[in-house]
């Protein structure tokens, strides 16, 4: 597999969590990221196929929800 360079600009305190998180692990700062990344985009393609797979089911109006809500105690 190649991999890609690139420049990704982070806020310091992310930054410097992500260094200690690299030193404590013995990960390198890029794998780490790398990681994240490929975390947050499987969770998009799970929520993906959950809307694949629901597409056809009922819907509800959102006020009959708010209702249903208020009505249990849950709003």
């Amino acid at each position: 597999m190649s991999i890609a360079r690139t420049t990704v600009y982070l806020d310091p305190a992310i930054y410097r969590a992500t260094k200690v998180k690299a030193a404590v692990t013995g990960k390198a700062f890029s794998t780490l990221v790398s990681e994240a990344l490929v975390r947050s985009l499987r969770e998009d393609e799970a929520d993906l196929a959950a809307v694949r797979t629901r597409r056809n089911e009922p819907t509800r109006p959102f006020e009959a929800v708010l209702r249903d809500l208020k009505r249990d105690g849950l709003l």
